[in-house]
């Protein structure tokens, strides 16, 4: 007890004096930049939630001759805060059977985590902007993308505790589903960007990004890796539960899904976990195959300054809204998909394809062969699938007895009838 009492006497007598009040004033200064890069990009993620619910449904309207969204504000635009308030002027009900902390808990999950792996994705230059500007929450982070797909990837978690916490067999099936989907199509998701961690030999986000705005518009990973952008991007729509890989809530099925139960705000963050997802991965599309902020004779590694910034943040935005458009469109356009070829298209086709994309990467550059024999080879791999699983289908067909391309025998004018 004696020299325990006298090693801690040393250690106190060692340890630094309490932080004046000068460094604790530098401390929260310097962290300063920090917190507000984090409200910045909290409330312009929330902010944006909200409105592109609001283009959803004007595209939605667009498309199914509709009008849509129209009464409340002009065009319709003041739609968005209506529909916050009514979230949280409705009854937050708790049915009596639930698990009560696992049912609150669960949203809660959902949301903190597609936000959290926001932070490590630039939203505008971060080289070259002015010092009292910062686009990104947490720069250099060298393994910038595992930790998106690592953080990305415990969102199903809050969708696999509201389904089971829900003591509903509706949102059982639907959280069983979302597990068995988020295992299966994370494979092909991180795979899908192998290729590009291997060209560009880093996993930096910043610096994936550079290397392209550096090399100019052909050095854009989306010439040399047009594959690995098909599966990224189609990967990414079931990670993110969007149609048509929207099983996990299918209302023809389901009635809701995993949110069944839920009402109120509880169901606000299940919906703002989807759409912040939907805006990380549309971020990720850009900065990842093409180009991110970069765009010749607009935006250029070189130009510096205030203007040149704001370009530059202009150019990724348009890049993002583009990517958000296409899978707007994707919803209302492409039937959604029966449970076993969803997990088809991840096991037959999408974790093949990434495997030989990956090999063909890896060769070309063991061999130092020119980068764009890629292209080629994704081009050919594409059309090899494509090949075998028109055959698979047609062969399918004609053992269930339908031949889509024979004709009716006729005799005499009339169509013979078999008996």
């Amino acid at each position: 007890m004696s020299s325990m009492f006298s090693t801690l006497t040393t250690f106190a007598a060692d340890a630094p004096a309490p932080a004046e009040s000068g460094g604790v004033v530098s401390l929260v200064m310097a962290q300063l930049p920090t917190v507000i890069t984090i409200g910045a990009a909290l409330g312009a993620v929330l902010g944006a939630v909200s409105y592109l619910i609001y283009v959803e449904r004007k595209l939605a309207a667009f498309m199914q001759d509709r009008v849509g969204p129209n009464r409340v504000g002009p065009w319709g635009l003041l739609q968005p805060i209506a529909d916050g308030a009514k979230f949280i002027l409705k009854e937050d009900v708790i049915p009596e059977y639930v698990d009560k902390v696992l049912f609150i808990l669960a949203p809660c999950i959902a949301a903190m985590t597609t936000m959290l792996a926001f932070a490590v994705v630039p939203f505008g230059p971060v080289d070259g902007a002015p010092s009292f500007m910062r686009f990104i929450i947490a720069p250099n982070v060298d393994i910038g993308m595992v930790f998106i797909f690592a953080i990305g990837s415990l969102a199903v978690y809050g969708i696999i505790l509201g389904g089971w916490a829900s003591n509903n067999k509706y949102s059982a099936l639907g959280s069983l589903r979302a597990s068995a989907q988020v295992i299966s199509y994370e494979i092909p998701l991180g795979m899908s960007v192998l290729g590009i961690a291997l060209l560009g030999g880093t996993l930096n986000i910043e610096q994936i990004l550079l290397n392209q705005a550096k090399g100019g518009i052909t050095q854009w990973y989306v010439w040399t890796q047009p594959l690995a952008c098909l599966i990224f991007f189609t990967a990414a729509l079931a990670e993110s539960n969007r149609l048509p890989f929207d099983l996990v809530e299918c209302e023809q099925e389901l009635v809701g899904g995993f949110h069944t139960e839920y009402s109120s705000m509880k169901f606000a963050l299940f919906f703002l976990a989807e759409y912040t997802h939907v805006i990380t991965i549309s971020f990720l599309t850009a900065i990842l195959f093409f180009g991110g902020w970069h765009f010749p004779g607009i935006a250029e590694p070189g130009s510096t300054g205030l203007l040149a910034t704001g370009l530059k943040f202009g150019v990724l935005l348009s890049k993002v809204f583009a990517v958000i458009l296409v899978i707007m469109l994707i919803r209302w356009t492409i039937p959604r998909f029966r449970f076993d070829q969803l997990m088809g298209l991840a096991w037959k086709v999408l974790i093949p394809l990434s495997t030989a994309n990956v090999v063909a990467v890896m060769t070309v550059l063991q061999f130092g062969w020119s980068k764009w024999w890629l292209t080629a080879v994704s081009l050919l791999l594409f059309v090899v699938a494509g090949a075998i699983g028109v055959k698979q289908a047609h062969d399918a067909l004609n053992r269930s007895g339908r031949r889509p391309h024979a004709k009716p025998e006729t005799s005499g004018g009339h169509v013979a009838h078999a008996h």
